[in-house]
């Protein structure tokens, strides 16, 4: 489906909204008016789901690559992103009853690949080119509740990507090692287990 964004306002995440997250927290404080991404939602509504796109130029965060400010979903809420350009490291991590990282894995995605974030696991999408915006979709319940707190406690998820790889959040007390899983090629048919 092909949506002229030039006709839609964005809601725009800057750097200043993002301070609790980044790797280098001086960032947000000496640039706060930069734009990071730009979030278009409810672009389209299907089935009692909602279609977003978001959009996040190349930009590099000091050395740490652009990204979302990352959330999990309140209760069993499911989300389906696909990339409709360039490429995407979405970031995917899940507290154990104990408050640590009980698993994190990362999955790339290219143009027309597609993910589903599971039930109980919170995300970050981060573009991982200095040259190449990426653009995605996303379906989502429209009921679906996010929760930011638990990535601004901790300044980030349980990793960052920068310049020199992944490397693990110092403020997790217990981070297990970065899998890696593979993207779909398509979204499923059936969306309803979205709902």
């Amino acid at each position: 489906m092909e949506i002229d964004l030039t006709k839609l306002i964005p809601d725009i995440r800057h750097a200043s909204d993002m301070g609790e997250v980044l790797l280098d927290k001086n960032l947000a404080k000496n640039s706060p008016d930069v734009e990071l991404y730009y979030m278009y939602r409810g672009v389209e509504q299907k089935d009692g789901l909602r279609y977003d796109i978001t959009v996040i130029p190349a930009k590099m965060l000091g050395e740490e690559f652009v990204k979302t400010k990352g959330h999990y979903h309140m209760e069993n809420w499911q989300e389906t992103y696909t990339v409709l350009e360039g490429s995407a490291f979405y970031l995917m991590q899940r507290l154990g009853e104990d408050g640590n990282i009980a698993d994190v894995y990362a999955v790339t995605a290219k143009k027309g690949e597609s993910i589903i974030i599971p039930s109980g696991y919170g995300h970050v999408t981060i573009n991982p080119s200095e040259t190449e915006k990426l653009k995605m979709a996303n379906w989502v319940s429209p009921d679906c509740k996010v929760d930011y707190l638990p990535y601004e406690k901790l300044q980030g998820a349980c990793y960052y990507y920068t310049k020199n790889d992944w490397i693990k959040n110092k403020n997790y007390k217990n981070v297990p090692e970065l899998r890696f899983e593979e993207p779909l090629k398509s979204l499923p048919e059936n969306l309803s287990f979205l709902k």
